[in-house]
Protein backbone atom coordinates (compact mmCIF):
# COMPACT_ATOMS: atom_id res chain seq x y z
CA UNK A 1 0.00 0.00 0.00
CA UNK A 2 1.35 3.56 -0.74
CA UNK A 3 2.38 5.90 2.22
CA UNK A 4 0.24 8.42 2.71
CA UNK A 5 -3.19 9.30 0.86
CA UNK A 6 -3.50 7.81 -2.57
CA UNK A 7 -5.69 10.52 -4.02
CA UNK A 8 -2.74 13.19 -2.55
CA UNK A 9 -0.03 10.95 -4.66
CA UNK A 10 -2.04 10.94 -7.47
CA UNK A 11 -3.45 14.45 -8.16
CA UNK A 12 -2.41 16.02 -11.55
CA UNK A 13 -1.12 19.45 -10.89
CA UNK A 14 -2.70 22.89 -11.92
CA UNK A 15 -1.15 23.36 -15.67
CA UNK A 16 -0.66 26.71 -17.27
CA UNK A 17 -0.77 26.03 -21.29
CA UNK A 18 2.54 26.87 -21.60
CA UNK A 19 3.58 23.54 -18.83
CA UNK A 20 0.59 21.83 -20.56
CA UNK A 21 2.13 21.41 -23.92
CA UNK A 22 5.40 20.71 -22.46
CA UNK A 23 3.63 17.91 -20.06
CA UNK A 24 1.21 16.59 -23.21
CA UNK A 25 5.14 16.33 -25.23
CA UNK A 26 7.13 14.54 -22.52
CA UNK A 27 4.36 12.25 -21.48
CA UNK A 28 4.45 11.00 -25.25
CA UNK A 29 7.94 10.58 -25.39
CA UNK A 30 8.33 8.85 -22.30
CA UNK A 31 5.59 6.39 -23.40
CA UNK A 32 7.26 5.98 -26.34
CA UNK A 33 11.02 5.48 -25.86
CA UNK A 34 11.46 5.13 -22.37
CA UNK A 35 11.75 7.20 -19.27
CA UNK A 36 15.56 7.22 -19.10
CA UNK A 37 16.19 7.54 -22.69
CA UNK A 38 14.58 11.15 -23.32
CA UNK A 39 16.27 14.19 -21.84
CA UNK A 40 15.27 17.36 -20.85
CA UNK A 41 16.60 19.17 -23.90
CA UNK A 42 14.85 16.78 -26.41
CA UNK A 43 11.47 17.44 -24.63
CA UNK A 44 11.82 21.02 -24.78
CA UNK A 45 12.62 21.32 -28.25
CA UNK A 46 9.96 18.94 -29.29
CA UNK A 47 7.14 20.92 -27.30
CA UNK A 48 8.99 24.42 -27.94
CA UNK A 49 8.81 25.45 -25.00
CA UNK A 50 11.89 26.70 -22.77
CA UNK A 51 13.77 24.19 -20.32
CA UNK A 52 13.38 27.40 -18.20
CA UNK A 53 9.80 25.94 -18.08
CA UNK A 54 10.40 23.02 -17.46
CA UNK A 55 12.57 23.00 -14.21
CA UNK A 56 9.78 26.61 -13.11
CA UNK A 57 7.19 24.66 -13.30
CA UNK A 58 7.75 20.94 -12.62
CA UNK A 59 11.73 21.45 -10.22
CA UNK A 60 13.18 18.14 -12.05
CA UNK A 61 12.80 15.79 -15.17
CA UNK A 62 11.43 13.33 -11.93
CA UNK A 63 8.83 15.05 -10.89
CA UNK A 64 8.25 15.85 -14.50
CA UNK A 65 7.75 11.80 -14.83
CA UNK A 66 6.01 11.75 -11.56
CA UNK A 67 3.39 14.64 -12.68
CA UNK A 68 2.86 12.65 -16.55
CA UNK A 69 1.67 9.52 -14.76
CA UNK A 70 -0.33 11.62 -12.32
CA UNK A 71 -2.32 13.16 -15.15
CA UNK A 72 -2.42 9.85 -17.37
CA UNK A 73 -4.17 8.39 -14.03
CA UNK A 74 -6.77 11.01 -14.26
CA UNK A 75 -7.82 10.91 -17.50
CA UNK A 76 -7.87 6.67 -16.99
CA UNK A 77 -9.66 6.74 -14.52
CA UNK A 78 -13.00 9.60 -15.56
CA UNK A 79 -12.99 6.86 -18.61
CA UNK A 80 -13.04 4.12 -16.21
CA UNK A 81 -15.87 5.53 -14.32
CA UNK A 82 -17.91 6.50 -17.34
CA UNK A 83 -17.59 3.10 -18.36
CA UNK A 84 -18.59 1.64 -15.05
CA UNK A 85 -22.00 4.11 -14.48
CA UNK A 86 -22.78 3.21 -18.05
CA UNK A 87 -22.72 -0.65 -17.15
CA UNK A 88 -24.02 -0.87 -13.52
CA UNK A 89 -25.72 -4.25 -14.12
CA UNK A 90 -21.56 -5.42 -14.64
CA UNK A 91 -19.70 -2.95 -13.21
CA UNK A 92 -16.64 -5.11 -12.84
CA UNK A 93 -16.87 -6.40 -16.42
CA UNK A 94 -17.06 -2.63 -17.53
CA UNK A 95 -13.93 -1.99 -15.46
CA UNK A 96 -12.26 -4.77 -18.08
CA UNK A 97 -13.33 -3.01 -20.38
CA UNK A 98 -11.57 0.21 -19.29
CA UNK A 99 -8.53 -1.75 -19.47
CA UNK A 100 -9.16 -3.55 -22.80
CA UNK A 101 -9.97 -0.41 -24.90
CA UNK A 102 -8.11 1.82 -23.74
CA UNK A 103 -5.11 -1.07 -24.46
CA UNK A 104 -6.16 -0.49 -28.61
CA UNK A 105 -5.06 3.11 -28.46
CA UNK A 106 -1.23 1.94 -27.19
CA UNK A 107 1.81 -0.22 -28.30
CA UNK A 108 3.71 -0.69 -25.50
CA UNK A 109 1.10 -2.41 -22.55
CA UNK A 110 0.88 -0.44 -19.17
CA UNK A 111 2.41 3.50 -19.29
CA UNK A 112 2.86 2.59 -15.27
CA UNK A 113 3.94 -0.90 -15.55
CA UNK A 114 6.74 0.11 -17.70
CA UNK A 115 7.95 3.17 -15.47
CA UNK A 116 7.92 0.50 -12.71
CA UNK A 117 10.07 -1.36 -14.54
CA UNK A 118 12.36 1.53 -14.94
CA UNK A 119 12.55 3.65 -11.91
CA UNK A 120 13.50 2.74 -8.55
CA UNK A 121 11.42 2.27 -5.64
CA UNK A 122 12.38 5.81 -3.69
CA UNK A 123 11.54 7.28 -7.62
CA UNK A 124 8.60 10.04 -6.91
CA UNK A 125 7.11 8.47 -9.99
CA UNK A 126 7.21 4.93 -8.47
CA UNK A 127 4.86 6.35 -5.37
CA UNK A 128 2.15 7.48 -8.15
CA UNK A 129 2.18 3.67 -10.10
CA UNK A 130 1.56 2.29 -6.33
CA UNK A 131 -0.93 4.20 -6.18
CA UNK A 132 -2.54 4.26 -9.13
CA UNK A 133 -2.58 -0.18 -9.04
CA UNK A 134 -3.45 0.01 -5.56
CA UNK A 135 -6.62 2.71 -6.02
CA UNK A 136 -7.64 -0.25 -8.89
CA UNK A 137 -7.41 -3.25 -6.85
CA UNK A 138 -9.49 -0.49 -3.99
CA UNK A 139 -12.26 0.03 -6.67
CA UNK A 140 -12.15 -3.56 -8.22
CA UNK A 141 -12.91 -4.69 -4.75
CA UNK A 142 -16.09 -2.05 -4.39
CA UNK A 143 -17.25 -3.19 -7.54
CA UNK A 144 -17.20 -6.84 -6.80
CA UNK A 145 -19.38 -6.29 -3.67
CA UNK A 146 -21.96 -4.59 -6.27
CA UNK A 147 -22.00 -7.01 -8.74
CA UNK A 148 -22.38 -9.77 -6.41
CA UNK A 149 -24.49 -8.36 -3.31
CA UNK A 150 -23.04 -11.31 -0.17
CA UNK A 151 -19.98 -12.59 -1.82
CA UNK A 152 -17.60 -13.99 0.43
CA UNK A 153 -14.11 -12.24 0.73
CA UNK A 154 -14.96 -10.05 -2.09
CA UNK A 155 -10.76 -8.49 -1.77
CA UNK A 156 -10.05 -12.05 -2.57
CA UNK A 157 -12.16 -12.33 -5.88
CA UNK A 158 -10.83 -8.41 -6.73
CA UNK A 159 -7.17 -9.46 -6.63
CA UNK A 160 -7.60 -12.12 -8.85
CA UNK A 161 -9.28 -9.95 -11.19
CA UNK A 162 -6.65 -7.51 -10.81
CA UNK A 163 -3.85 -10.09 -11.57
CA UNK A 164 -5.90 -11.54 -14.87
CA UNK A 165 -6.40 -7.72 -15.84
CA UNK A 166 -2.63 -6.59 -15.15
CA UNK A 167 -1.15 -10.18 -16.77
CA UNK A 168 -3.23 -8.89 -19.72
CA UNK A 169 -1.87 -5.32 -20.19
CA UNK A 170 1.55 -6.72 -20.02
CA UNK A 171 1.02 -9.12 -22.64
CA UNK A 172 -0.81 -6.54 -24.57
CA UNK A 173 3.00 -4.61 -25.13
CA UNK A 174 4.60 -7.86 -25.48
CA UNK A 175 2.17 -9.00 -28.62
CA UNK A 176 0.85 -6.14 -29.61
CA UNK A 177 -2.97 -7.30 -29.40
CA UNK A 178 -5.64 -7.20 -26.87
CA UNK A 179 -5.62 -11.24 -26.86
CA UNK A 180 -4.58 -11.62 -23.61
CA UNK A 181 -7.02 -9.11 -22.12
CA UNK A 182 -9.93 -10.80 -23.73
CA UNK A 183 -9.16 -13.89 -21.92
CA UNK A 184 -8.81 -12.25 -18.75
CA UNK A 185 -12.38 -10.73 -19.52
CA UNK A 186 -13.87 -14.24 -20.51
CA UNK A 187 -11.93 -15.49 -17.29
CA UNK A 188 -13.34 -12.97 -15.51
CA UNK A 189 -16.87 -13.36 -16.19
CA UNK A 190 -16.66 -17.46 -15.11
CA UNK A 191 -15.17 -15.70 -11.85
CA UNK A 192 -18.39 -13.75 -11.40
CA UNK A 193 -20.83 -15.93 -12.56
CA UNK A 194 -19.34 -18.67 -10.13
CA UNK A 195 -20.11 -16.36 -7.30
CA UNK A 196 -24.09 -15.57 -8.53
CA UNK A 197 -23.58 -12.53 -11.07
CA UNK A 198 -26.10 -12.41 -13.70
CA UNK A 199 -24.39 -13.88 -17.04
CA UNK A 200 -25.70 -10.79 -19.00
CA UNK A 201 -22.33 -8.92 -19.81
CA UNK A 202 -21.89 -5.55 -21.65
CA UNK A 203 -19.13 -5.25 -24.59
CA UNK A 204 -18.73 -9.16 -24.66
CA UNK A 205 -15.85 -9.90 -27.23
Amino acid sequence: MPKGDPSEVLRAPELTAGARRLLETASALFYRDGLHAVGVDTIAAESGVSKRTLYDRFGTKDQLIAASLQVRHQRWWERMERRVAAHPEAPVLALCDAYREDAETVDRGCAFLNAAAELPEAHPAHRVVRAHKHAVRERLAELVELAVPGTREPGTLAEQVFLLLEGGIAQRGVDGDDRALRSARAMTARLLEERGAAPEVPGAP
